[in-house]
């Protein structure tokens, strides 16, 4: 095993600094000079550290927590897709900036911009840490990935990267420009595997846009069609139910090592989504709780081993 007795994986927090303050300490972390540690055990985060949460400002206290933890070797992080839209929202490129600045996407990103406004110096902190989150881990015994462990998207991206699996500022850029091999990739890899629904169906999200395009359960090997294969759990699309399903999904090998994975806004009593792969996003920013894994070397998960904050 990597450490003496394991680590804790923790979900997507989105800016809920008191909840990781809450669950670390039920974990049996506590704060010392180099940050919240643990005599034995050490953090992986999954990613999304920012936005949601806008009525909260607990921004800075996450990001000094989650920072000083990585910084001091307290803890591991992987990048979410809300780090990489930082990234580009905040960097231009031929005179703008890589994610465009729409009223969508600066109302998914206020509650960041919101205590990072007037402290350029710090906002330049906390994006180069972003750069050095990377993409997935793999240690052997366990794997970590914000969205989908897809290996030939992992496989072909890793040239684009560092040895570390960092992006890079030309890879930033690349992969903000629609229809290059990065972009598909980061799309994959940080955001799911999605397919566009028959032409008539479309579905509203969960913060009221509609969508023609669904996230695939690239965890479940056993379906059999579309509509036991579609996100969210009981998404109803109607006769496009019973299609078959669609061609090359990335379907997770059960011999494989535990992965596990955040993004997915689950909702209700953690459960694993297969012997091998756990989700640990459970909705923080809707009043869920936040929630970690504690793995111990085990290569067949179980649901006992979930923590959460309330």
């Amino acid at each position: 095993m990597s450490q003496e007795s394991g680590y804790d994986l923790i979900g997507d927090i989105h800016g809920h600094a008191e909840q990781l303050i809450a669950l670390l300490k039920k974990l049996g972390y506590s704060k010392g000079e180099t940050g919240f540690q643990h005599a034995q055990r050490k953090v992986i985060f999954v990613g999304d550290f920012i936005d949601r949460g806008e009525h909260l400002r607990q921004h800075r206290q996450l990001l000094e927590i989650v920072m000083t933890m990585v910084e001091n070797g307290h803890a591991l992080a992987v990048m979410g897709n809300h780090e990489f839209n930082a990234l580009a929202f905040h960097t231009t490129h031929n005179g703008n900036p890589l994610r465009p600045h729409s009223q969508k996407n600066i109302d998914q990103h206020q509650a960041f911009l919101n205590e990072f406004a007037d402290d350029d110096e710090l906002k330049l902190q906390i994006l180069d840490f972003f750069y050095q989150l990377p993409l997935w881990l793999d240690l052997g015994e366990l794997r970590v990935i914000h969205a989908c462990w897809d290996p030939s998207y992992i496989e072909g991206l890793s040239k684009y990267l560092t040895e570390d699996n960092l992006l890079t500022p030309e890879t930033l850029i690349d992969a903000s420009t629609k229809g290059s091999y990065a972009y598909a990739a980061i799309e994959r890899l940080l955001k799911g595997f999605e397919i566009e629904l028959p032409q008539g169906y479309t579905f509203t999200d969960k913060s009221g846009h509609e969508r023609k395009e669904t996230r695939i359960q690239w965890w479940n090997q056993n379906a059999k069609n579309l509509g036991e294969i579609v996100l969210p759990h009981g998404l109803d699309i109607g006769a496009a139910a019973t299609m078959d399903l669609p061609p090359k999904i990335p379907f997770y090998n059960n011999e494989a090592p535990p992965c596990f994975i955040g993004h997915y806004w689950m909702k209700g009593t953690p459960k694993l989504l297969t012997d091998n792969v756990a989700c640990l996003d459970y909705s923080v920013a809707l009043g869920g709780s936040l929630v970690a894994y504690r793995w111990s070397g085990e290569t067949v998960l179980s649901a006992d081993n979930f923590v959460c904050s309330k």
